[in-house]
């Protein structure tokens, strides 16, 4: 009967103390409230009828009948909340992804490449309102996936990501930051922003990244850079065996750090820098509560009342009891 039950007035709940009191007060004039003779021997009537036996139950009916009442005066409720979401047009995301072969380096776990992958699931699955596309470069740059809410795709397409030697190697970070800005320039969410990973120096393509950085200024996208790579060496490819398997060798890290820092203070965003797998992670916690989509929640209730329930319940228990002792118990009373 009480589930899902809220009281509107659960103050008046507090009058279930009044319950023992009434109690005690019952039990102390009872022997005043009945008829006594006084004999010297009770021999020749000792014995206890039925009638005798059930007689407390009048005082039961009666405590049940105030129990219900005071439920009554609380206004029990079933109230059915039902929630709606309304969210803004969201924010666009494209995010960037440097495949040249650095990016197999082993000092993020598996490799740096894998390790981004791992984090950027988890950064997609949580923008639930976004649309998000992805970009991929190396010595030339290509769209991967456009813009789109399909989560499903997203992720399916960064899986496919890997170091396959389709694309020229090098590092080519103003074409991959101007390929994004192409798929970005035209939407009409309410903010733009792309993510642009990279684990070396701009050596490649044909679009000087400053150039590709005013161009997102001037379409309004906000840039966030991400510097990925340990401090000091890493074990990385250096070389194809005949196999085509690579053969690994200890390089030095070289990240144009000036640049990525350029690129996103002159278009509103902050540079990162991921030196192992936690911190990647942590990065892309940030850039999720820096860049947050408004979502207002409407919230409807539908209260059913039982109060009347608990009345007629009250009513008939103390009915009950006048008809028993104006019958059954009016002769012990």
């Amino acid at each position: 009967m009480f589930k899902n039950v809220t009281f509107y007035s659960p103050e008046f709940l507090w009058l279930f103390i009044l319950l023992p009191l009434f109690f005690l007060l019952n039990y102390y004039y009872h022997d005043k409230k009945t008829s006594t003779l006084k004999i010297s021997s009770i021999r020749g009537f000792d014995y206890k009828t039925l009638k005798i036996k059930l007689l407390p139950i009048l005082n039961i009916l009666r405590y049940f009948a105030i129990g219900f009442l005071i439920i009554a005066i609380a206004r029990p409720q079933i109230v059915d909340v039902s929630t709606q979401t309304k969210t803004s047009k969201g924010i666009d995301i494209v995010i960037a992804v440097d495949v040249s072969s650095s990016m197999l380096a082993q000092d993020l776990k598996p490799n740096r490449l894998d390790a981004l992958k791992t984090v950027a699931k988890e950064f997609i699955n949580e923008r639930v309102s976004d649309r998000i596309g992805l970009v991929v470069y190396a010595g030339e740059s290509y769209t991967k996936t456009p813009v789109t809410s399909d989560k499903t795709i997203i992720i399916n397409s960064l899986d496919e990501i890997n170091f396959d030697g389709v694309i020229e190697d090098g590092t080519a970070i103003g074409m991959g930051l101007a390929t994004s800005v192409n798929r970005l320039k035209d939407s009409k969410a309410k903010s733009k922003v792309i993510i642009l990973l990279t684990d070396g120096v701009n050596n490649s393509g044909f679009i000087d990244p400053n150039t590709a950085a005013d161009l997102a200024l001037s379409f309004g996208i906000k840039t966030y850079t991400i510097g990925l790579g340990s401090n000091g060496n890493a074990l990385a490819p250096v070389a194809i065996n005949p196999n085509g398997t690579f053969r690994y060798g200890l390089t030095k890290v070289e990240i144009d750090e000036k640049l990525l820092e350029s690129i996103a203070s002159q278009t509103g965003g902050l540079y990162f820098r991921a030196t192992d797998n936690e911190r990647l992670k942590d990065i892309y916690q940030e850039i999720n509560k820096l860049e947050k989509t408004e979502v207002e929640e409407f919230k409807y209730s539908n209260a059913e009342e039982m109060y009347r329930k608990f009345v007629l319940i009250s009513f008939i228990l103390v009915f009950l009891e006048w008809i028993l002792r104006s019958t059954i118990f009016k002769s012990l009373l």
